[in-house]
């Protein structure tokens, strides 16, 4: 007779749930305007596209981490007229946040992004070794 582990129920529960809530994880950040991106499968690689006109490379901040590629780009803006005693003077700051789910697994080291002309293209190369395991030598 085998006995049940309850903890093996509380992992299958803890993988339900986060599939579930996984189709939150595209939901942009308060307070900032959603970015739209192309994700392609290159066979040995995933690229994503957005565009991103007016922003400087500065402005823009990527990071990858557990198969998701996370996007940010904030710019400020301002208009004066006159002098001095200024009768004029407005200030606005955009910014686009971008979180995305990768299908599989990355080699977050190897990713490399280019920004031309207002185009953002993320290359992320696909995880060839899953097994996170090491041999070990028998002495």
């Amino acid at each position: 007779m085998s006995r049940r582990n309850p903890f093996e129920e509380i992992e299958q529960m803890f993988e339900r749930m986060n599939q579930q809530l996984g189709q939150f994880n595209d939901m942009p950040v308060p307070g900032t305007q959603q970015l739209s991106v192309d994700l392609a499968d290159r066979d040995d690689a995933f690229e994503v596209t957005a565009d991103l006109p007016g922003y400087d490379r500065e402005d823009i901040d990527l990071s990858v981490a557990d198969r998701t590629l996370r996007i940010t780009a904030e710019r400020d803006e301002s208009t004066e007229e006159g002098e001095g005693n200024y009768l004029r003077r407005e200030r606005r700051r955009h910014s686009v946040s971008r979180t995305l789910s990768l299908p599989e697994d990355v080699e977050e080291e190897e990713a490399n992004a280019t920004y031309t002309n207002g185009v953002l293209t993320v290359t992320l190369p696909k995880a060839t070794d899953l097994d996170d395991s090491r041999s070990i030598n028998i002495d």
